[in-house]
């Protein structure tokens, strides 16, 4: 008997904890597309998964939502906190047919996430629609991101990829330009490896036959100036600011290994070096009549960042000065308030089209947006914070949530308000 009551006390206490360790069976919320956009249009903090393998977004793209991450459906479990901290956090799944993301979601449920829903009308048919999709790599057969397309009559830029530098966009994620002339052709920046440069001059010797005779380097970062030893081959004359060959000469090796760990292979033949022709404050060209004006017209985003200007065109070439639809990155050495003032010096010179240093050539009005209202609004609310004894806490806290569509959000928007809170603290 005592046996017995033994026994059937272990049954019913191992019978209430497998019913506590059942999975949730609450039912799972299916979405449609007309709902997710209504989410993401109204929720900042919405975190949307795209469950499916690389290759296959690399091949079809992805949702182009500044709420978007990927995380693999066999991943899921690992990695989902490196996206997610609180349980409550509002989660949307999808995949392409609606096979895998149900799947996924299930399992987040089951692992204590409150608010899951699945998007099951999938990728497939978002893009069908004709939603914003991102493309890791519009070339697949280049290893550059975007070949050039022409700007102006004999100005073209082959556009980088909005995101920072990975593998799948071969370190092309700023913009190449070159300038044809009757007396040669001019490249504005030299291309991230030898690989890129190459791929960028067999593009423009469908353009013209005339030869590259300068390339200009916009600032020394690893995608300005890694090509620089294959244009040297080519004959082309290396044109810089001198602060821009300061920092080749003392970080240039470890600029070459930063990039390498990301890019491996597609860093064979690329070295570093150094320019030729130096300047400070302003290099003229005239190539076959074409007036060409290299200008260091202030502080900007790096130090030595520099422009080009064609008078004539009223054409820009602004190096990292500005930026188009995507966010701008503020370093340590970024000094913001002296950007805002050189602004006034872009907008003197009454560009018609500007080509920036990331996104699409444009105007002045949508450039603006990008970059000096960005700078003016993180100033305003930085020193709101100041004024009001508030810390770095709060400086994290800042609402830039208007901004989560622009490329390189997710990875910058909290960097940027440390750094200009650090700044701007001892002002």
């Amino acid at each position: 008997m005592r046996y017995f009551l033994i026994m059937s006390v272990v049954f019913v206490l191992t019978g209430v904890s497998a019913i506590n360790a059942q999975p949730s069976k609450q039912a799972l919320v299916n979405i449609n597309t007309e709902t997710l956009i209504k989410i993401l249009d109204e929720d900042a903090s919405v975190v949307l998964i795209d469950v499916r393998a690389p290759f296959e977004i690399k091949h079809t793209g992805t949702i182009k939502r500044g709420q978007n991450v990927n995380i693999m459906r066999g991943w899921i479990e690992a990695q989902i906190e490196d996206y997610v901290q609180d349980k409550d956090t509002p989660i949307v799944v999808y995949c392409g047919l609606n096979i895998r993301s149900p799947l996924a979601a299930r399992t987040l449920m089951e692992m204590g996430y409150t608010n899951v829903k699945n998007y099951s009308d999938g990728f497939l048919t978002w893009k069908k629609a004709l939603n914003p999709v991102k493309i890791s790599d519009y070339e697949p057969n280049s290893i550059l991101y975007r070949k050039p397309v022409k700007v102006i009559e004999s100005v073209y830029s082959a556009t980088g990829a909005t995101q920072p530098n990975t593998y799948e966009n071969s370190n092309h994620n700023n913009n190449l330009s070159f300038i044809v002339t009757t007396d040669g052709v001019l490249v504005f920046n030299a291309g991230g490896s030898y690989l890129v440069a190459q791929a960028l001059h067999d593009e423009i010797k469908k353009i013209t036959q005339q030869r590259v005779k300068y390339v200009v380097l916009e600032n020394s970062q690893g995608h300005a100036i890694l090509g620089v030893n294959y244009w040297k081959q080519q004959g082309a004359v290396i044109i810089a600011h001198s602060k821009t060959d300061k920092e080749i000469a003392e970080h240039g090796n470890a600029i070459y290994m930063r990039i390498l760990s990301r890019q491996k292979d597609k860093m064979i033949g690329t070295k570093v070096m150094r320019p030729d022709v130096l300047f400070d404050k302003q290099f003229n060209l005239n190539m076959g009549g074409t007036q060409i004006e290299l200008l260091h017209i202030g502080a900007s985003h790096s130090p030595d960042d520099i422009q080009l200007w064609m008078p004539k065109q009223k054409l820009l070439i602004s190096g990292d000065t500005a930026f188009n639809e995507r966010l701008l990155p503020v370093f340590p050495h970024t000094d913001i308030a002296a950007w805002i003032k050189t602004w006034d010096k872009i907008e003197a010179l009454q560009p018609k089209i500007i080509i920036p240093g990331h996104g699409h050539p444009t105007d002045l009005a949508t450039i603006t947006k990008f970059t000096k209202d960005y700078l003016l609004t993180m100033y305003s609310e930085v020193k709101k914070i100041l004024d009001n004894d508030g810390d770095l806490a709060d400086a994290y806290n800042i609402d830039q949530s208007a901004y989560r569509d622009w490329g390189t959000y997710r990875e910058l928007h909290r960097q940027n308000a440390e750094r200009i809170f650090k700044q701007m603290e001892f002002e």
